[in-house]
């Protein structure tokens, strides 16, 4: 036999090898997307977390409630073990008492749809009354000057970019001026700050999120306000420059809290020290319902667990699904896991999350080396028909960016953005605008993922 035949038949035999490989993969993936198409269970557990619970913000009884619920679920969804995680957490509540008015004329007024941001102090009970100046993001207070804020109050009105794709990457921008505008704004002597939500959406729900404060600066208190609201006020504030804002809240930061991760474990059959982790957050914010910011994420990583055990699949490695406590205000509970992982010296080989909605989802970013990626990359033949195809965008989530740290490949699921945050941290997060079929897709999808890297490794 000559060199040239031995070789051909060596990459014969090879080709069919990947072949085989192939269809055997595929072959999986369509069982598992079928199944949570068929008999998923995400959309009957997000409609019990989000309408029978509701909003949990961390050390709320609604809190509490969603980990006892979450620890039942992952029973029933046929977990091996199911155990908690203790960590404490910030308890911040909102308070009964939220008014937004600007004063026209020093007689006229306008009610505006305003909320605290979270963290936010209190004004004094009889609401702060000041002159509102407007800036365009951080930077714009420089540009006002100290002479010109001193004694107001400033209103941050930087837009999210319309004209970018990616919504995440205008959000990124954006929030700057929620998370610091507060601490900026008072060392140019501001009483309190407004701040546009962010979204893209024009409506009148205020959309709220965490705000940060500095011990060696005093503390303001900080709202958001709808877009629909601060288009007005821009608009009045280009006819008179004299308007007056009244701001009045109660909300307060209490003690910390007891809660819990929630986690649940399918051992693996063959390599059970190494830990593949596939979670949500659990806590949200207590304006809306918490449906698609982060039920979606918490549900999908269940239906993990059922899918695999529905199916009778015996995964090489161990995998975790984890229902992560205060993400919004705080992530203790990706620390507080990332903490516990590192102390029992356990290997995990991956993690990924889904916190960013509950829509059709189109592939996974990933935090990885580049050879990691590449083998990301390579499999994505395999998930093209379900519409899951971009494994090249960087990132991940916030809860296991802990792990990160730790030298773990982490990647989170994307699913399509252009209307989470027409939801995102509102009234308006509620389970009626969850569709189904894209919230099974996304457990789905990470149910895939996990098997071929419990199977092959990263």
């Amino acid at each position: 036999m000559t060199k040239f035949k031995t070789s051909l038949i060596a990459v014969i035999i090879m080709l069919s090898g990947v072949v085989t490989f192939a269809q055997s993969d595929s072959a999986m993936i369509k069982k598992i997307f079928n199944e949570a198409l068929s008999n998923g269970k995400s959309y009957s557990n997000l409609d019990y977390l989000s309408n029978k619970i509701g909003g949990r913000l961390s050390g709320s009884p609604q809190a509490q409630q969603a980990v006892e619920w979450a620890f039942k679920a992952m029973k029933e969804a046929g977990a091996d073990t199911v155990f908690l995680q203790e960590c404490m957490v910030p308890h911040w509540v909102r308070g009964a008492k939220e008014s937004g008015k600007a004063i026209i004329n020093s007689k006229e007024t306008k009610e505006l749809p305003i909320a605290a941001l979270g963290g936010s102090i209190a004004t004094p009970a009889e609401g702060i009354t000041a002159n509102i100046v407007e800036v365009i993001g951080l930077n714009g207070l420089e540009t006002l000057g100290k002479a010109k804020i001193k004694g107001k109050i400033v209103f941050f009105n930087e837009p999210m970019d319309p004209t970018v794709i990616e919504t995440f990457n205008a959000y990124g921008k954006a929030v700057q001026q929620r998370w610091g505008g507060a601490m900026m704004a008072a060392k140019y002597g501001a009483l309190a700050v407004v701040v546009r939500s962010c979204t893209l959406t024009q409506d009148n729900f205020p959309h709220t999120g965490v705000m940060g404060y500095s011990d060696t600066i005093v503390k303001i208190p900080a709202c958001c306000i709808s877009t629909n609201g601060a288009n007005w006020l821009s608009n009045e504030l280009k006819k008179d420059n004299n308007i007056k804002f009244q701001l009045q809240m109660s909300c307060q930061m209490l003690p910390e809290e007891r809660s819990y991760n929630v986690v649940g474990e399918i051992r693996g059959s063959e390599k059970p020290n190494e830990y593949i982790v596939v979670g949500g957050h659990l806590d949200s914010w207590d304006t809306g319902k918490g449906a698609n910011d982060d039920g979606s994420g918490v549900v999908q990583s269940i239906e993990v667990i059922r899918i695999y055990k529905a199916l009778g699949l015996k995964p090489k490695r161990t995998i975790r699904a984890v229902a992560f406590m205060n993400e919004e205000n705080g992530g203790r509970g990706g620390k507080k896991y990332s903490l516990l992982a590192k102390k029992n010296n356990e290997k995990h080989i991956a993690a990924i999350e889904s916190d960013a909605g509950s829509f059709t989802p189109r592939g996974f970013s990933s935090d990885v080396t580049p050879a990691v990626k590449a083998k990301l990359k390579s499999w994505r033949p395999l998930f093209e028909p379900y519409g899951v195809y971009n494994f090249d965008r960087d990132g991940s989530g916030s809860d296991i960016n802990p792990l990160k740290e730790q030298g773990v490949p982490c990647l989170e699921l994307m699913p399509d953005s252009q209307r989470y945050f027409a939801y995102h941290h509102t009234a308006d997060d509620i389970f009626a605008n969850v569709n189904k079929r894209e919230l099974e897709l996304g457990g789905a999808s990470m149910a895939a993922l996990i098997w071929m890297i419990s199977e092959y490794g990263l």
